[in-house]
């Protein structure tokens, strides 16, 4: 009978979530014909603003054209007459007009060329968000329209090792998403900016607009620079390059470095002992777990200051994160943990375990937080 209740729960959830999912693939279609109106838009812009800068370029070379020539005729009463000098005047004026006329439409599609930018930008947001959406509520159903005795077997046996499961997986997404968001939102908007800079360039050197052309040159190799700080940004997120190269400790102080000059909390790193290369999957487990405690200070704490302290034992890692925020009682997020809601340091504490290592919390309301983490060096790890 337990089963068969489950077994209805599970159906009905999963229609509701295959409803659910539909509707945001309609939201989703919805987002994408505005995006696509909202490009097609900003292509024209951009066609009339080349078109604009182009009036512009022959309107001013005509300006300039009547007003030599209405100099002339100023100048020489004997051969033009007042005819001749009004008609001239009366030309430079029209042409001084229409190019005022021609700049402040240039000006005026360049702003409107920017503000279509940045919904562009607003609307992949929100299409990123509803495809998240779609892949979580997927992950969701994937579990459930799985075998029900096999699910049951899991609540019944394995429900920890299931959750983990689930958080693996989910984790695995989330950084699948940062990372798919960080480029899109850096290095994609970036190139395309260069593409679309570097084709207005190449029509205003058609024009022989050279001091133009060198503005746009200008600030196009800072937008190439940006993108490839943005690509080393990603890399260095990816696999911190140091941690290979020069090991644990040059790593740290580089990501405290990093993280004082993002956030501005004043940060200091301690090292007691003699610095020693450690097994390399120790020493990236060690290093992301000092990056979720220095996040779990941002997210939470309200710190102004934070303090990492790494200790070399013989045969004992010690890592102590001290900041000086607004703490919480340690018993409440010990429950929380067991609950399963605490992600932050329910991570930090998996990750310990499996270094056969132990977290330690010391925290006072309005005083500050203190995370041990003590782990094991393994002698037959450090000679393979």
């Amino acid at each position: 009978m337990q089963v068969d209740a489950l077994d209805r729960i599970i159906k009905n959830a999963i229609d509701v979530m295959e409803s659910s999912k539909y509707q945001i693939f309609e939201i989703c279609e919805s987002v994408r014909s505005e995006r696509n109106a909202l490009n097609k838009e900003l292509q024209q812009v951009i066609d009339s603003t080349s078109q604009t800068i182009e009036q512009v370029d022959r309107v001013e070379l005509e300006y300039r054209r009547a007003r030599v020539r209405l100099t002339e005729v100023s100048r020489d009463f004997k051969r033009f007459t007042e005819e001749d000098i009004r008609t001239a005047y009366e030309l430079a004026t029209h042409l001084q007009t229409q190019l005022a006329m021609l700049r402040e439409k240039e000006v005026h599609l360049k702003a409107r060329r920017d503000d279509l930018q940045k919904r562009i930008k607003n609307v992949d947001k929100q299409l990123e968000r509803a495809e998240s959406v779609v892949s979580q509520v997927n992950v969701v159903l994937e579990y459930l329209t799985g075998d029900l005795n096999q699910v049951t077997r899991l609540l019944e046996s394995a429900k920890n090792r299931q959750l983990l499961g689930l958080k693996i997986i989910l984790a695995q997404e989330e950084e699948r998403k940062r990372i798919a968001r960080e480029i899109h939102d850096g290095l994609a908007q970036t190139m395309a900016n260069v593409v679309l800079r570097t084709e207005i360039a190449e029509r205003m050197l058609s024009k022989q607009a050279f001091s133009s052309v060198k503005e746009e040159l200008i600030d196009l190799k800072g937008q190439v620079r940006s993108g490839i700080e943005e690509v080393r940004k990603i890399i260095f997120n990816l696999r911190p390059m140091a941690l290979d190269d020069l090991g644990l400790i040059p790593a740290l102080r580089k990501f405290v470095q990093d993280y004082e000059e993002k956030t501005k909390i004043w940060t200091k790193f301690e090292l007691v002992g003699k610095d020693t290369r450690l097994p390399s999957g120790m020493e990236v487990a060690i290093y992301r777990l000092v990056q979720e405690a220095f996040s779990n200070v941002l997210k939470h704490a309200h710190a102004s200051n934070i303090t990492l302290e790494v200790t070399f034992q013989q045969q004992m890692v010690k890592i102590v994160v001290t900041d000086n925020g607004i703490g919480f009682v340690v018993e409440m997020i010990d429950k929380k943990i067991e609950k399963g809601s605490h992600y932050g340091l329910m991570g930090m504490r998996e990750r310990v375990e499996l270094l056969e290592g132990r977290m330690e919390i010391q925290s006072t309301k309005d005083v500050g937080t203190k995370v041990s983490l003590l782990i094991p060096i393994k002698l037959e790890s450090k000679e393979d």
